[in-house]
């Protein structure tokens, strides 16, 4: 199948009431002008307010699913979410070892807003040692960057520090995302680093004020993604997804 948009492919969970996941994924894919794919990793069951548990695939109907997908279409950018199981990540890892598939965007999801656990244990481990060393970029917000190092980040001296300490792991990117130092420090700024092969880019933007705002690291990474299939480096892919997701926040802060 030859499409005239890039496509983009999303390896990610699906949230039935549309705020992130896939959903969040493929309307970012449609808002750069790209051609959405996807391959579901888990159904969970969800609203507006909470996860409440989540049926996941198994690694073989993951691996079937991207198959399909790039059998029929050249894929020129990937970015994954919700990887629930070791064999997931596993499958992934092997995907892009075995295959044309490009070194996807990692999204470490790992628990959901509410609180519910997204990743088991040793799912994290596989994420760590196996699918990392082989992903473009990493976009951990502060408690995933927090549990890829082992220690506490409290400011962006911390926030760099981690994004070196993530890439030593033997990953080519980082970008450390740094909402959540709203909780901390009391900053009216959103600042995230970017280490990207020990060249740090610092991101400073607006910090905008608003609750119940679901789905904005899914949606950054699957900017970010279609930015880069649309040929743009990896900086200012991070900055026009930066852009878009804080467009998203003003808008919702317009309408609650």
């Amino acid at each position: 199948m030859k499409q005239n948009k890039p496509t983009v492919l999303t390896i990610a969970g699906l949230d039935p009431s549309g705020g992130a996941g896939v959903i969040a994924d493929i309307r970012t894919f449609i808002e750069f002008d790209c051609f959405p794919t996807a391959a579901l990793t888990s159904l969970t069951f969800q609203n507006t307010q909470a996860v409440s548990g989540a049926v996941n695939q198994s690694a073989a109907t993951v691996r079937a699913q991207v198959e399909a997908i790039i059998k029929d279409t050249h894929v020129v950018a990937v970015k994954t979410g919700m990887l629930p199981t070791r064999e997931i990540v596993a499958e992934v890892a092997r995907l892009v070892h075995e295959t044309k598939l490009t070194p996807p965007v990692v999204d470490p999801v790992m628990s959901s807003t509410s609180g519910f656990e997204l990743m088991s244990d040793d799912a994290f481990l596989a994420l760590k040692n196996e699918l990392l060393p082989v992903a473009l970029v990493v976009t951990p917000n502060i408690p995933e960057a927090e549990r890829l190092t082992g220690f506490r980040i409290d400011n962006t001296a911390d926030m760099h520090r981690a994004a070196q300490a993530i890439r030593e792991l033997g990953i080519n990117a980082v970008l450390i995302k740094g909402g959540h130092l709203k909780d901390r420090k009391g900053s009216g700024e959103s600042i995230d680093i970017l280490d990207n092969h020990g060249v740090v880019t610092v991101f400073r933007d607006e910090w905008i004020n608003v609750a119940g705002v679901r789905g904005t690291g899914c949606t950054l990474s699957a900017a970010i993604a279609a930015c880069l299939a649309k040929g743009m480096s990896l900086e200012d892919s991070v900055r026009e997804a930066k852009r878009y997701v804080t467009e998203i926040i003003r808008h919702a802060k317009e309408i609650v």
